[in-house]
């Protein structure tokens, strides 16, 4: 009888400690992008963008692990290949060919150090005098350079208090385990006595 309630209580202190350190090895996620998905556009944007929830760590400074690629129906690609990362927000130069749909591939690199992507389909239904560009059946290459950022970026980033938040909760799960185990010792030991 005993034995069963001090395995509830270490399942139960189990469970606790995996759901309070799950949080702390989330991925960024995308919180919004130009064109927004499944969405209609009507002009040219003056980039194709995706911003996610947390900034972006780009440790090469050359934006080698971002990459945004925009393709229409036929499989040609649109752009330059080129990408400038700014916070939260990875970004390329935008055209567009005929009329249809597109999709936008995009990679980058997560605060926590992996690499995240999706994908983000949109209609391109222009004017008639919209003016369009011809794709390339090969992906475009930027020659391993981010392109400048179009603004600089007013916040900084500082990666130790990034990395701060996840060693709190590290050692807070640490310490709960620690206390739950003293806790079932004291109760254990305490009815063995009496």
């Amino acid at each position: 009888m005993l034995s069963s309630r001090v395995g509830a209580v270490l399942a139960v202190t189990a469970a606790l400690v995996l759901a309070i350190a799950a949080p702390a090895q989330a991925h960024d996620y995308l919180v919004s992008s130009t064109p927004a998905a499944d969405s209609t556009i009507t002009e040219v944007p003056e980039s194709f963008s995706v911003t996610t929830n947390e900034a972006l760590i780009d440790l090469s400074g050359g934006g080698s692990g971002f990459a945004i690629e925009v393709t229409d129906a036929a499989g040609l690609y649109y752009g330059d290949g080129c990408t400038a990362i700014v916070d939260s927000t990875v970004s390329t130069g935008a055209s567009l060919g005929e009329a249809g749909d597109y999709r936008m591939l995009w990679q980058l690199v997560s605060a926590d150090g992996h690499t995240v992507s999706g994908e983000v389909d949109f209609t391109w239904a222009p004017s008639a005098d919209a003016v369009t560009s011809s794709g390339s059946p090969s992906p475009p290459d930027c020659g391993g350079e981010a392109a400048a950022a179009p603004e600089p970026s007013t916040t900084a980033v500082v990666w130790g208090d990034a990395n701060l938040g996840d060693v709190l909760w590290i050692g807070g799960a640490i310490a709960a385990v620690l206390i739950a185990g003293l806790v079932t010792l004291f109760v254990t030991t305490r009815r063995r006595k009496a």
